[in-house]
């Protein structure tokens, strides 16, 4: 699968009817997020089930705000619409796989209760 643009329309809908959603956080000046879109693009090959998305923070400088991207390139991760990795820099392709397989291992169980107590202990305070 490639890599498909997400923009402020379409990253909630994306992140949240996707079982794993990475996104690519870029602009067209940053020399590390054009060295890394080929590590992204030949993962989204290898990984058809996953969603793989781009957001050209410069078109999309609010999502990007929303997300608090302070560096580029950030790689944010999610799963069953909940945020489980978020690294700023570039990855070699390696460590790209070793972040997809560790997301595919992940017990969503135990994160779903470990968010849901987050979020209690947040609204009790």
């Amino acid at each position: 699968m490639t890599t498909q643009a997400l923009t402020a329309a379409s990253f909630e809908q994306t992140v949240l009817n996707n079982d794993i959603v990475l996104v690519d956080f870029w602009a067209a000046w940053c020399g590390p997020c054009r060295a890394f879109a080929p590590v992204f693009d030949k993962a989204s090959a290898n990984h058809p089930d996953i969603i793989f998305g781009k957001v050209d923070t410069e078109a999309e400088q609010s999502l990007a705000a929303t997300a608090r991207i302070t560096s580029i390139p950030t790689l944010m991760a999610f799963r069953e619409g909940i945020l489980v990795f978020s690294q700023p820099g570039s990855l070699p392709a390696s460590a790209l796989e070793q972040v997809i397989a560790q997301i595919r291992g992940l017990d969503m169980d135990d994160i779903r209760k470990s968010v849901a107590e987050a979020q209690g202990a947040t609204s009790a305070s």
